[in-house]
Formats: C-alpha cells, structure tokens, sequence
C-alpha cells in the first residue's frame, strides 16, 4: 500500500470518523496509519488484517498528537479475548446489530501494540500510545453503539492492561474445550501446529507461561504437548484476570456451551456489555446468519456440521489427543490450573 498524508482540510474528518480504520502505528514517527473501511466491508471482512482486507486502501498517515488533539469521540468498549478456535469470530460477527453494538475482528494496530512492546518498546509512552489506539477503535458506527473488539490471540498479554486503562469495560475471555482445541490444530495439519509453535514463542517472550519447564523442555515436546501448553497458559491467564477484575467484569465462556446455547450466550453478553436484549431478540441473533454460517468461508454452516467436524477430526487423531490430554491434565494439576475456567458467563 502506498502511505498519503492527508491536508489540514481532511485529516479532521479522517481522525473522527470511525470509517478510516487506524489500522496500523509506526513508533519512529509516532503515527498512525488509517486506511477507509465502511460497515460493510467489515462485516465481509474476515479479520482487519492486509492478508484480509481488499487490496487498493491506501493508507493516510497521521501523526498521533495531531489526531488526538481533534477530539475523537468514543462509544463503551468491551472487548472478546480468546485463545483460539474457540468460535470467536463468530460471536464477534454475532454482535454486530447496528443502533446497538459493532464488532471489530483482529485490528492490526493491536498487534503493532505487541511487536513494539516486544522489540523493547523505545520512543512514546506505551501505556498513553495503547490508550489513545482504544479510543480511535471505539468510535461508534451510529448513535448509541458499543464497540465489541475482538482482538487476534497474540494481544492476550496486554488484557489486563488494556482493562486497566479502560475501567468501565468488561470483557469475555473465550476458550474450546482442551480435546476440541487439539483436534481444531491437528486438523490445521502443518499450518495450526506451526501456529501453536509461534504463539508459544510469543507467550514465553511475553512472559506469560509459568508452568516449569525449561526452554530445552519446549523443544523437546510434540506439537500437540506445545499446543496444549499455550492452552494451559491462557486458562492460567483467564482465572488471573477473573481474580483481578471480578466476575462482574470479566466472564469466561466455553465454545462447547455457547454453541449448545446461543440464546443465552447473547442475552448474558448483552447484560455483561450493558447491552440488554429481550429474549426475542436473543433468539433472533441465534437463528442469524453468525451461528448459521462459517464465519470465514461464508457457507452455510450450523451446529450439526461443526459437530461433525470436530468428529471427523477427533477420530482420525484420537490416540495422540488423548494422551496430550491426559499430559495436560497432570501437567494442570501440578501447576493449579483449572481446565474449566472460573466466572462462566452460561452454565
């Protein structure tokens, strides 16, 4: 993409308008990068990320004190945390009703949050750079919107913080069930258990595992041993959060229970979010497109082919996930960790 900068006549309305997307921050020049993304575009995007987005949206960049100094008005923002393969983007399609909430799917500009936190973070204040990137994503679509943001997985370090610096927000902490995950990366082939390698090297990097082993301990295991140990790492991360915010802040929600149970699921994220929904309203979401459909692919795609799905997967993989799980089980009791994550938002 080719960077413009935009003239003291436009960058106003750009820095405003919650349809120029920041969407990625550049620490040497503290400024930030928008590109235009209307509504729609959102909603046939599967994550705010270039591989994603349509080709063609140049960015305009805009420094940081320039952008700020407009007064960008923001909307309550809550925020969906999740571990992965656990049904997020879905429910973040799911709240997208407009009058009443907008979800934003995997923002770039987050995790330009944590590669610059991660390369030691030299230049502006990094708690004042992530406070004004959460009020640029928190500018409502219409009047009266919450803004729902989904971050990617790799941003779980910086949830306290981000709930920190935003004390009126409350968030869903989103997991599957240990044997479903496993399934979900061993049908990924060498791409999902390439991935749960990365995110283990991100998490050690962020400091975030602390389960005893040694560096020579995490070349040594298979790549179902690591997916698990990032999978623990998270649940340690949930119950840590749900300790230092409270359940009434922060929920954790089991993809097995929000999928057995959409109705419910919305109407407890709807009160969670201050959002209210009638039990019509709930039904409605839960017959709609988000649960009906694959939330990448489009097609249809209910409850009865997911089950089928994780069947097909699990079958085929079935002596290797049993004995990670049974690794992970032991490996969760030698370091108290729950397998099922404490403040469900359903039963």
């Amino acid at each position: 993409m080719t960077a413009a900068l935009a003239s003291s006549t436009d960058f106003i309305g750009i820095a405003r308008d919650p349809q120029w997307l920041p969407h990625r921050y550049d620490p040497g020049h503290d400024a930030i990068h928008f590109i235009p993304v209307p509504r729609d575009m959102h909603r046939a995007t599967t994550f705010l990320i270039d591989d994603h987005l349509p080709a063609g949206l140049n960015p305009v960049v805009l420094r940081r004190d320039h952008v700020m100094a407009t007064g960008p008005q923001a909307a309550p923002i809550h925020f969906l945390f999740h571990s992965g393969y656990c049904c997020s983007t879905l429910l973040s399609r799911a709240v997208d009703r407009p009058g009443w909430a907008m979800g934003l799917k995997e923002p770039m500009i987050l995790n330009d949050m944590v590669g610059w936190r991660r390369r030691g973070g030299q230049g502006p204040d990094m708690a004042s750079v992530l406070d004004n990137v959460l009020t640029l994503l928190a500018r409502p679509f219409a009047p009266g919107e919450t803004v729902v943001v989904k971050p990617s997985t790799v941003i779980n370090a910086l949830a306290p913080a981000i709930l920190a610096l935003r004390p009126d927000a409350c968030a869903i902490m989103m997991y599957a069930p240990l044997r479903t995950y496993l399934a979900s990366i061993a049908k990924k082939g060498i791409d999902g258990r390439r991935w749960v390698r990365t995110l283990l090297t991100g998490m050690l990097d962020d400091n975030m595992v602390q389960l005893g082993f040694s560096t020579r301990d995490y070349l040594e295991q298979t790549d179902l041993q690591v997916a698990a140990l990032g999978w623990l790492a998270q649940q340690q991360l949930y119950a840590g959060m749900v300790d230092r915010y409270g359940a009434a802040r922060v929920r954790t929600l089991d993809s097995s229970r929000l999928l057995a149970d959409p109705a419910a699921a919305m109407a407890q994220l709807g009160t969670l979010f201050r959002r209210s929904l009638s039990a019509e309203e709930a039904q409605a979401v839960a017959r709609g497109p988000a649960f009906t459909r694959h939330s990448k692919s489009g097609e249809a795609f209910g409850t009865a082919e997911r089950d089928a799905e994780h069947r097909d997967a699990a079958a085929v993989h079935a002596d290797e996930i049993h004995k990670v799980a049974e690794w992970a089980a032991a490996v969760a009791q030698s370091a108290g960790i729950t397998l099922d994550a404490p403040a469900p938002l359903i039963g």
